[in-house]
């Protein structure tokens, strides 16, 4: 008996999927577009559901094309991992690569990195996903997640990438007409812009002033009339003046720059907000994932201007 789903097919549906029609399908692997009609006709019939709909102009796939395709990657990324594993062409990245970024940093930083990664890696496919919330790490949905902050998960690899500090900060118009702050309780009394992230403790900002075991921490409840879960709008709001907001370096260096904004209570430190790259132990020695992270690190090692550019 013919089994409903054979190896071959795997690999047959992904080029197919990211070809997008089936004369494109063909052209890619090389054959007839009706030998790729018939192929997929026969992958259908043998799982008893459409994968494809289909019209003359276009293609896409149905709900249960969908899942096919997601686990075809799957089992092949796992499967370049055992050849890489096995020391099977380890020095060539290939494969299915899955990134997932939070949503201002992954658009800023992260995807102009990716198609530079591509250009240099055409044998990799890269799907990055963006979120708010940064994904549980026990869920085996990506090979790679960016992070700030090294994860407590001991079963993944947390390796920096750059270093990263939170930073306070306001527009200068603001600070004219509001007063600087000189210690973390005259926060209390000024106009902060809070951003809903994570996990963390919303409104709430932790600081801490001196080193070592001279270290002393207050944590300061805010207030304001501004709120978002986008780091990129709360950024906008600072620059028109609206009040003081907490965020990474990475995002608003370029202000501190340009003098458009400026550093609050310099001589005091929040949380670490490192970035790390987060991925599983079995995955460190796929050569897709060591490539990617290596070139993430490189980029970011040159400041952080170097990865927008």
């Amino acid at each position: 008996m013919t089994p409903a789903i054979q190896p071959a097919d795997l690999g047959f549906f992904s080029v197919l999927a990211s070809a997008g029609s089936l004369s494109a399908a063909a052209r890619e692997l090389g054959v007839t577009t009706p030998a790729v009609s018939k192929h997929l006709a026969l992958m259908e019939a043998r799982v008893g559901v459409a994968l494809v709909n289909r019209t003359t102009r276009r293609m896409g796939l149905t709900p249960e094309g969908e899942v096919y395709l997601e686990h075809a990657r799957r089992i092949l990324g796992d499967i370049d991992d055992m050849a890489q594993l096995l020391g099977v062409s380890r020095s060539t990245p290939t494969g299915l690569l899955r990134v997932n970024a939070t949503l201002g940093f992954g658009r800023s930083h992260v995807a102009p990195l990716i198609s530079r990664f591509v250009r240099k890696h055409p044998q990799v496919e890269v799907q990055l996903q963006l979120s708010v919330n940064p994904p549980p790490l026990t869920e085996d949905a990506f090979d790679v997640c960016i992070r700030f902050g090294a994860p407590p998960d001991s079963r993944m690899i947390a390796r920096q990438i750059a270093p990263n500090r939170r930073l306070l900060c306001a527009s200068p118009a603001y600070l004219s007409k509001h007063g600087i702050p000189k210690v973390p309780n005259d926060l209390t009394r000024h106009n902060c812009i809070g951003i809903r992230q994570g996990e963390e403790a919303y409104g709430v900002w932790r600081l801490s002033h001196g080193r070592g075991k001279t270290v002393s921490t207050e944590a300061v409840k805010t207030r304001g009339n501004l709120t978002t879960n986008d780091g990129e709008i709360a950024v906008n709001w600072a620059l028109d003046g609206h009040g003081i907001l907490m965020r990474a370096e990475w995002d608003i260096e370029r202000y501190l720059r340009n003098g458009r904004l400026v550093q609050v209570l310099p001589q005091y430190f929040t949380p670490d907000a490192s970035i790390h790259a987060v991925y599983p132990q079995r995955h460190q020695l796929a050569a897709r994932v060591r490539a990617f992270v290596d070139f993430l690190s490189l980029a970011f090692s040159q400041g952080p201007q170097s990865p927008s550019r």
